[in-house]
């Protein structure tokens, strides 16, 4: 079966990690392999999958490390509801996003 890939965006407060998290969820319980990779400044579109533990970011291990060269994927990924793999990039810069600067 192919890779497919979708992203949910659109301005803060919409529910945009919720939903993400119950289509993943869904998608698991069907018996598809599922993985969240969240971009979102307060870290919570993995935060139900991982029965609301917060998520250390790449950002922040990545500093902490003095790069991002330096982690490893178990330092990055966690697995959580479902065996759903789940990654927090971390806040990006103000104005860009993870979706890119618009033009």
């Amino acid at each position: 079966m192919a890779l497919r890939q979708c992203a949910i965006y659109g301005k803060g407060g919409i529910g945009k990690s919720t939903t993400t998290q119950n289509l993943v969820a869904g998608l698991a319980e069907l018996g598809q392999k599922a993985m969240i990779v969240g971009c979102d400044p307060k870290v919570d579109s993995t935060r139900l999958m991982l029965h609301s533990k917060a998520q250390e970011t790449i950002i922040h291990l990545a500093a902490e490390a003095s790069s991002v060269e330096d982690l490893e994927l178990e330092d990055v990924l966690q697995m959580g509801y479902a065996d759903i793999k789940c990654v927090e990039s971390g806040r990006p810069e103000p104005g860009v996003g993870c979706a890119g600067r618009a033009s």
